[in-house]
């Protein structure tokens, strides 16, 4: 995140996509074809590919959150879908990745005779590297288009390649504290809800509940475009607060009742999806200017990343330090809980209310520039040259306007 946010600003967007994309790519293969002479060398081939594909998996937040939020705002007639479309190729994006990797999971499982109460006598030899191995067919899928890809008009209009601009930014990391931990554990949760603890079972409760996510997600997207980015993060924290504080409360009962408890942990997350999950991402494109938007961007999701680490480390910690089990669950439940209201409370007083529906982000290059012109700094250079831009083709609004 820190060093493909920072470099695309640099080489360009497209640049930067094709390079996060063959890092993910040969991760995937590295792990899926790991092997070593003793475990302790299995192990460090799996860190080495995962680790490639961790590096790339974290650069496509910069580099693809930057290059949707600029294509959306190419037109005025997209430009008033900017929230929705952000979202949709954005989080829910994600939040398929999260519901597919389960089912992806429980097909190949099945392949192996494992079911919900059944246990395989093959064990699960195979069953792993077919799973990391499928992971490859998402990138190679669009790495074509990515090939055939420009970079967007703002940054061909206002890029500061080579410039070092010193920006102090602190991003709130309430939204990754919570969702994180949460959906990491969230088959330790309802493990608690099967019997057998079937790996199969597990996977498919976890998997249902993070099925809720693409529901909330779009609702998100509907609403950011009239709410405004402000309100609809704080709305979606502030409900999932409340949802959260009454399944700490009653998780004693609630955990009785799977139906119930599926549904409630359902929406928990869909209400973090209708409002920090897919507002984080276009507000963290939207308040910097196309120059630094990479790597503030890309710092702005590493410190969110952050705040996913600490909870995702406190997690356990907490649980332990109760009587019972269920004390201890609902003690994380209630502080999670608690993060998000903090979390409503400080949207509400540190972001701009009036970054509502669509943002012109035209304008806001054009006030930064005004900005560095009052301080001094020479801007003639600002965007891509002219000779430059023609070797690679028309721009997206010359290409527009072209087909009509």
């Amino acid at each position: 995140m820190l060093f493909f946010g920072s470099i695309i600003d640099r080489i360009g967007r497209k640049s930067g996509i094709l390079m996060t994309t063959t890092a993910l790519i040969f991760g995937v293969i590295i792990s899926a074809a790991a092997h070593g002479g003793t475990p302790e060398g299995l192990l460090w081939m799996l860190l080495v590919g995962r680790g490639l594909a961790g590096v790339g998996a974290g650069g496509e937040y910069p580099v693809c959150g930057t290059a949707a939020i600029e294509a959306a705002d190419e037109t005025e007639h997209v430009r008033k879908w900017h929230g929705f479309l952000v979202a949709s190729v954005g989080d829910l994006a994600i939040d398929i990745g999260f519901i597919l990797s389960g089912l992806v999971a429980m097909i190949v499982m099945a392949a192996y005779g494992y079911g919900l109460t059944t246990v395989s006598t093959q064990g699960y030899a195979g069953i792993w590297r077919i799973c990391l191995a499928l992971g490859l067919v998402p990138p190679l899928c669009v790495f074509y288009f990515r090939i055939k890809m420009l970079n967007s008009t703002a940054f061909r209009n206002h890029a500061m390649k080579g410039r070092q601009i010193n920006v102090r930014v602190l991003k709130l990391a309430a939204y990754d504290f919570t969702v994180y931990p949460f959906g990491l554990f969230s088959s330790t949760i309802v493990s608690q809800l099967n019997p057998d603890n079937t790996v199969m079972r597990n996977i498919a409760l976890a998997t249902l509940i993070n099925a809720f996510s693409f529901p909330g997600c779009l609702v998100g997207g509907l609403i950011i475009d009239k709410l405004g980015r402000r309100n609809t993060q704080a709305l979606g924290f502030a409900v999932q607060g409340v949802l959260g504080m009454i399944l700490g409360g009653a998780l004693g009962p609630i955990r009785n009742h799977v139906a119930a408890f599926v549904v409630l942990y359902g929406l928990f997350g869909a209400a973090a999806e209708v409002g920090p999950g897919i507002a984080t991402i276009i507000i963290s494109g939207e308040v910097y200017p196309t120059a630094l938007r990479g790597h503030l961007f890309g710092l702005s999701a590493a410190w969110g990343k952050v705040g996913a680490a600490i909870g995702t480390q406190v997690f356990i910690p907490i649980q332990d330090a109760f009587p019972t089990t269920l004390k201890g669950e609902q003690a994380v439940f209630i502080i999670g809980s608690a993060v998000s209201i903090v979390g409503a409370i400080v949207t509400m007083l540190t972001i701009p209310g009036v970054r509502t529906r669509s943002i012109d982000l035209e304008v806001e290059d054009e006030s930064w520039k005004d900005y560095l012109k009052r301080n001094g700094v020479d801007i003639s250079d600002m965007g891509e040259p002219l000779e430059v831009s023609a070797s690679k083709g028309p721009g997206i609004k010359a290409e527009i306007e072209h087909l009509g």
